[in-house]
């Protein structure tokens, strides 16, 4: 069996990460955990990333640009409304496909509110940074519309509570949606 590269092995790591830290939160999981997850040892861990918190950004960034990338290939040439659907179509599928997704990123927007009410606002500034360059890769095939953009982002985090909160596919609360970013099946009551 051929030896991972460091780089290759940090892949791994980002990738435990995002799973670890998608499911316990950033206090709730440990270094050990992820470490565990991956076949590598603590310290070997703390060779590759310099401390949590850099593993955390690490997985963090890794999640907005999976979302990103996701929205860039569902509107690759398409604009205005067209673009929209297929945004919104994109990323449903993304989080009823991949859950850890939805679940890392409710968890970082959590981490960064705790560490900024603990005074550190460098992380805050590097989240924020991976999202607005999410904001930016929604407006521009939305025509660079304000209002569109932050519809779009709206209706997002509305998806993002209520698909974390439980509610199946086909339940009511899913009518109001964007034709294609409805969830498909029969509504409950």
């Amino acid at each position: 069996m051929a030896r991972m590269s460091a780089d290759e092995r940090r892949e791994s790591v980002i990738r435990a990460a995002m799973h670890e830290f998608a499911r316990g939160g950033y206090y709730g999981t440990s270094t050990e955990a992820i470490a565990k997850r991956v076949g590598v040892s603590q310290p070997y861990l703390f060779r590759l990333f310099p401390n949590k918190q850099a593993i955390f950004v690490a997985a963090a960034s890794r999640c907005l640009a999976d979302t990103r990338r996701v929205f860039a290939e569902a509107a690759e040439g398409l604009h205005g409304e067209e673009a929209l659907h297929a945004m919104a179509e994109a990323y449903t599928r993304l989080i009823a496909e991949d859950p850890d997704k939805l679940q890392m990123q409710l968890q970082t927007y959590v981490a960064v509110a705790a560490a900024e009410a603990a005074g550190d606002r460098e992380f805050g500034e590097l989240v924020r940074a991976g999202w607005l360059e999410l904001w930016d890769t929604v407006h521009l095939p939305l025509g660079a519309d304000v209002n569109e953009t932050t519809t779009f982002m709206a209706y997002g985090m509305l998806i993002n509570t209520l698909a974390a909160m439980g509610f199946p596919p086909g339940h009511r609360i899913w009518e109001g949606f964007y034709t294609s970013a409805r969830t498909k099946g029969d509504p409950e009551e």
